[in-house]
């Protein structure tokens, strides 16, 4: 199979345009959200980091419980309604009043955000089992395009209007993804291939990817473990740089124009995981093989986390940012895809919902740290996921030996086509 192949599948075109999308609308709100807590109602570094952590706790509730109705009901409809959420999220923080309705969009943002989720769902289900690694890159290629645009056209619009515009723009980008995948988007897993599924399923028992089995399958624990331990920098950082910014990298800024350099930081990160998926992802991939690519990955954040706590200005703050960027855009898409590999295909939406919730639970957790550590001084997050992206490289050597497939062999029967097929919309 020819290797441009896949990106000619017009679903595919489809849902990595939608993704891009939301990501713009999603990414515009990032700097200018905790600047704007922080002005309109006074609050503490430690208050400001909890809006990041209360968005990721609602979404490590909700994610494995989307991913298995999308499993269940479909995909299409699950992300539909999720993206409706985020833009009536996106409707409260134009309107609020005080901080309670800021965690309150946070919240409902968190519970309903598992469009990302469910749109790599999407994709493993039209891509066979050994090109998923390149096809979810693909995915966080069009989610790092969104985020060079996002957040740099956020704080631009934060620094000539107001926040209130920033909010309603990304209320109506998310508003036409939802519209899109409405119109253009059919049904992977049609009634069917659900069926299939289901009794795939009856023949183990009818057991679901609940968190007793999660428990025992010890090759998906490894693969979980790994990406909580990484993502805890990205934690540390989401939590924290815009006040970072403000007080430390762009200090000497007049106040109007720091969500704008801020903004453009994110746009970097975001360039660099594009340049990371089209171009180096496929390559690396091919010479070292998912395992090491995770392994070389925490280095890389770790370089970049270690950066960005030895910048006293905004010199370093771009190379700072690169490494970063490097380092989460080799790393997501093979956990990911590992993670797929340990589980039937029935269980696709599940895992991947029980990835992004393992993920979620280390951001919980360092987001609530992050404004503690931020207080004890502004560069003390970013040494300790500099540490914590190093100790994340011990785990994944045992990446190197995980028996691929072993454990989603005990859980179904032997299948030949390992992708459910549908009809191209």
């Amino acid at each position: 199979m020819p290797e441009a192949e896949p990106i000619r599948d017009r679903r595919l075109l489809t849902i990595l345009a939608i993704v891009f999308v939301n990501i713009v609308g999603a990414g515009m709100v990032l700097p200018t959200l905790p600047l704007f807590a922080k002005e309109r109602f006074a609050i503490s570094p430690i208050v400001n980091t909890l809006l990041v952590t209360s968005f990721f706790a609602a979404q490590f509730v909700a994610a494995p419980i989307l991913g298995r109705w999308s499993d269940r009901i479909g995909r299409l409809p699950v992300l539909v309604v999720s993206q409706i959420g985020t833009a009536l999220s996106f409707v409260l923080l134009g309107f609020a009043f005080a901080p309670w309705m800021l965690f309150v969009s946070r919240i409902l943002d968190g519970a309903t955000g598992g469009n990302i989720t469910v749109a790599q769902a999407y994709v493993t289900d039209i891509t066979p089992r050994e090109r998923r690694t390149q096809t979810l890159g693909l995915i966080f290629a069009a989610f790092g395009m969104g985020f060079i645009i996002g957040p740099a056209l956020g704080g631009a619009l934060s620094s000539i209007f107001k926040p209130e515009v920033v909010f309603a723009c990304a209320t109506v980008a998310t508003l036409l993804t939802a519209l899109l995948t409405r119109l253009t988007l059919r049904e992977t897993l049609t009634p069917d291939v659900r069926a299939r599924l289901a009794a795939e399923r009856a023949e183990r028992g009818g057991r679901q990817l609940n968190a007793a089995a999660v428990f025992a399958n010890r090759s998906l624990l490894l693969v979980l473990g790994v990406a909580v331990l990484g993502q805890f920098a990205l934690g540390l950082l989401q939590a924290t740089l815009a006040l970072y910014g403000d007080d430390v990298l762009f200090a000497e800024l007049p106040q109007r124009y720091v969500a704008l350099a801020v903004g453009a930081v994110l746009g970097i990160v975001g360039l660099a995981q594009v340049i990371t998926q089209l171009v180096v992802l496929r390559r690396a991939l091919r010479r070292w093989g998912e395992a090491r690519l995770v392994i070389g990955a925490n280095v890389l954040r770790a370089i970049g986390m270690f950066l960005y706590m030895a910048a006293r200005g905004p010199a370093l703050t771009p190379f700072a940012a690169l490494f970063f960027a490097m380092g989460m855009g080799l790393a997501m898409p093979p956990l990911q895809t590992l993670a797929t590999h340990t589980v039937g295909d029935e269980d696709r939406g599940a895992v991947l919902g029980w990835y992004q919730s393992a993920a979620n639970l280390s951001i919980i957790a360092s987001t609530a740290l992050a404004g503690v550590l931020y207080s004890v001084g502004p560069p003390v997050p970013y040494f300790v996921g500099g540490v914590l992206s190093l100790l994340a490289v011990g785990p994944s050597l045992f990446l190197l030996r995980l028996p691929v497939g072993a454990a989603a062999a005990d859980m179904r029967p032997a299948q030949t086509d390992p992708a459910p097929v549908a009809h191209s919309a």
